[in-house]
């Protein structure tokens, strides 16, 4: 198969589709908001595909600590680490909407990868964009202010640049877990949202927790 006809394979393969043919080793299952799909120490045995909903994906230190680690949306994956020979679960994964997802057994999984070459491209490409955003942040934390994190991390959230300029971030995401997110105190970042606010920068609208980001907000990452 050439380049251009693999590409187009690639581009007209659709991953859902694909998944919901599969016979066995699978399993669609719901999951209410604030229910955990799975839990930090558990059997690492299957991936799940987020076919509606957003997951928070959430760890806890020796002491007691809690951070967020990720917030992932439809059309994520997670619980990969199982294909990597990860035996106990290193996070939790928790609903933060009502989800539906797709639980996928490890050695079907593993099967998928190996015998459909389109399936096994994206989610190769899936991963490598993870572990970039995961380097992104990593390099957030080390050399930006609290304030420009929670810009960043907004911005990100409301996907920023893909549409519109002004989107609705993740309904009833609370303080607690933005503040869990940049490594912060959730009194800073009501501090950064207030002054966001102020400066226009963000709306509350409706007053419910639905919250609008302004492509405005931007100024706080590349201006002091």
């Amino acid at each position: 198969m050439t380049r251009v006809a693999a590409a187009k394979k690639l581009s007209q393969f659709d991953p859902e589709t694909f998944l919901s043919i599969i016979n066995g080793g699978r399993k669609i299952l719901v999951f209410p908001r604030k229910h955990t799909i799975f839990a930090q120490g558990d059997t690492s045995d299957a991936v799940f595909y987020i076919q509606k909903g957003k997951v928070k994906l959430t760890v806890v230190s020796k002491s007691g600590k809690e951070a967020t680690i990720c917030i992932l949306k439809e059309g994520d994956f997670l619980g990969e680490g199982c294909l990597s020979g990860q035996r106990l679960r290193m996070c939790s994964a928790i609903a933060m909407t009502d989800c539906c997802v797709m639980r996928i057994d490890k050695n079907t999984m593993m099967n998928m990868l190996h015998e459909e070459h389109a399936m096994s491209d994206i989610f190769v490409s899936y991963l490598l964009t993870r572990n970039i955003h995961y380097e992104e942040d990593l390099v957030d934390q080390l050399f930006n202010s609290s304030e420009k994190r929670l810009a960043r991390l907004l911005l990100m959230l409301a996907h920023f640049g893909k549409e519109e300029e002004t989107k609705t971030v993740i309904p009833k995401m609370s303080q607690e877990t933005l503040a869990e997110m940049i490594g912060t105190t959730r009194s800073r970042v009501s501090f950064f949202m207030n002054r966001f606010r102020r400066l226009g920068f963000v709306d509350y609208g409706d007053g419910r927790s639905a919250l609008q980001v302004h492509s405005s907000l931007l100024n706080a990452i590349l201006y002091d």
